[in-house]
């Protein structure tokens, strides 16, 4: 079963499916893109606030914005295309995570904590950039492959 696909007793991971992107948005380039070109609406975006509720502060600093006037996001039709590529490209790396360690809540843990290989710094910290994102799917590859202990 696909980690996106997993219900609440398979891993925890059901969470992100109810975002109501389609699954191909996670594992496919292509649809990537095109979803990216489109634009997410407000409501995608609340649904994956509402999804990560403990990670509202995430989305915050990745959209350059307060708590605040998030909401005001979510009103939105279509979100532009950096908008859409940031928050799309952070989910993946939350499901990336999910499928490594098998657990959404283990993989929540780990994202919460801090980890020696990305400086000491907690990879949730790191989510608001794509150099930030990339090294935590750089130590994420290393853990699924055994590099670290």
């Amino acid at each position: 079963m696909d980690i996106i696909e997993q219900d609440s007793n398979n891993g925890g991971t059901r969470m992100l499916a109810d975002i109501g992107l389609p699954r191909e948005v996670y594992t496919n380039q292509v649809a990537f893109i095109r979803a990216v070109r489109e634009g997410l609406s407000g409501r995608v975006l609340q649904k994956a606030v509402n999804a990560l509720s403990g990670d509202r502060d995430v989305f915050v600093r990745l959209l350059e914005t307060d708590s605040g006037n998030l909401h005001r996001l979510y009103k939105k039709k279509a979100l532009g295309r950096v908008q859409t590529e940031e928050i799309l490209d952070t989910l993946k790396v939350y499901v990336e995570a999910a499928r490594v360690f098998g657990d959404q809540e283990i993989a929540k843990e780990w994202l919460h904590s801090e980890v020696r290989a990305l400086g000491g710094s907690r990879p949730v910290d790191l989510f608001d950039t794509f150099a930030g994102r990339d090294m935590v799917r750089d130590v994420l590859g290393k853990i699924e492959f055994g590099e670290f202990s």
